[in-house]
C-alpha cells in the first residue's frame, strides 16, 4: 500500500495512489486511514496536491552521525565522539512540511542544508521493543529532507534549534508499507541540488539500523502511531564542502529513494511577517 494526503477541491483527504491515480479511503486521521477502506471515484494525480502523510506527528525524531561517511565529515560542526552511542534530536510539528512544497531560507541564517533521509512512520504503539520485533510497529517508509540550520545548530547541545525551523521537515510523497518493499538494507538515497548529485548511500550504510534504533528509543518512552523517525543521512551535505556549498533562495532540492519515488522542494525567502495569536 501506498497511502498519501492530498487536498482536492478544497478538501483533505487520504488516499491510496496506484500508479497516476489517487483512490480516497475512509478516515479523517492517520490511523483511521491505515485501516481505511477505499471510498470514492478515483482521482488522477495530476489533479491533486500531495501533503505530508501525516498533518502532525507527536514526535519527530532525528538520528545523528549515523552513517560513517557523513560522520567524518561532520567533525566541524557536530560532536562525532563515541559513535556507538545513538545521538538523537527533534524536529518541531510545525516543520511539517509537503513533498513538493516550498521551504524557507531562514532570515536570521545564511548556513541552511539538506540532509537526505529514509523516514520511517510508526504505526503501532512500542515500549521497550526487542530489536527482533521493532519493524512490527513500522507503518511504513517516506522519503525526507531534514533541513538544518548549521550556525543555529553548532549553537545549541541539543542541535534542537537548528533542526526544528518551519517548514524544514518535508517527507512523502506517500507512506510506503513494507510489504511493498523487497530489500529494505539495499534502498540508496541520493540528494540532488539543481541537478548536480550531492548525496548517495545505502540503507545498510548505517551505523545504527532501524530496528536498533527503535529498540533503543523505546527504552525510554513510548513510540505512537504516527510518529515520525529521521533514519540518518549519507555524506555529501552542504556543510562537509570547502568552502561549504549553502543552500540560497531559488534553489531546487530533489531526494530520491528507489522505489519510493522523490520529493523535491525549492528553498524560497522566509516570509517578512509578525504572528500573535
Amino acid at each position: 500500500m501506498r497511502l498519501v494526503r492530498f487536498v482536492a477541491e478544497g478538501l483533505v483527504r487520504f488516499g491510496h495512489l496506484e500508479g497516476d491515480t489517487v483512490v480516497p479511503v475512509a478516515g479523517d486521521s492517520f490511523v483511521e486511514a491505515l485501516e481505511g477502506k477505499e471510498k470514492g471515484a478515483p482521482l488522477a494525480l495530476s489533479v491533486v496536491h500531495l501533503l505530508a502523510p501525516v498533518p502532525r506527528p507527536g514526535k519527530i525524531l532525528g538520528i545523528g552521525v549515523n552513517y560513517a561517511a557523513h560522520a567524518a565529515e561532520s567533525v566541524s560542526f557536530i560532536n562525532t565522539a563515541k559513535l556507538e552511542v545513538q545521538k538523537w534530536f527533534n524536529k518541531q510539528a510545525t516543520a511539517v512540511n509537503g513533498p513538493y512544497d516550498p521551504v524557507h531560507l531562514p532570515k536570521v541564517s545564511g548556513q541552511l542544508d539538506y540532509e537526505g533521509e529514509l523516514v520511517a512512520v510508526i504505526g503501532r504503539h512500542g515500549r521497550h521493543v526487542p530489536r527482533a520485533r521493532a519493524m512490527e510497529i513500522v507503518a511504513g517508509f517516506c522519503i525526507g529532507c531534514d533541513y538544518s540550520v548549521r550556525d543555529w545548530q553548532k549553537a545549541s547541545q541539543t542541535m534542537i534549534m537548528g533542526k526544528g525551523f518551519d517548514t524544514h521537515a518535508p517527507f512523502g510523497p506517500a507512506l510506503v508499507t513494507p510489504d511493498e518493499i523487497e530489500d529494505l538494507p539495499g534502498l540508496e538515497v541520493r540528494s540532488y541540488v539543481n541537478g548536480e548529485q550531492r548525496q548517495s548511500g545505502h540503507v545498510r550504510d548505517m551505523i545504527h539500523d532501524i530496528a536498533a534504533q527503535i529498540e533503543h528509543l523505546t527504552a525510554a518512552f513510548t513510540l505512537e502511531p504516527g510518529d515520525v523517525i529521521f533514519t540518518g543521512t549519507p555524506a555529501g551535505v552542504g556543510a562537509g564542502f570547502d568552502p561549504p556549498k549553502w543552500l540560497k533562495a531559488g534553489d531546487r532540492v530533489r531526494i530520491e529513494i528507489d522505489g519510493l519515488g522523490h520529493i523535491e522542494n525549492e528553498i524560497v525567502p522566509e516570509p517578512d511577517t509578525t504572528r500573535i495569536g
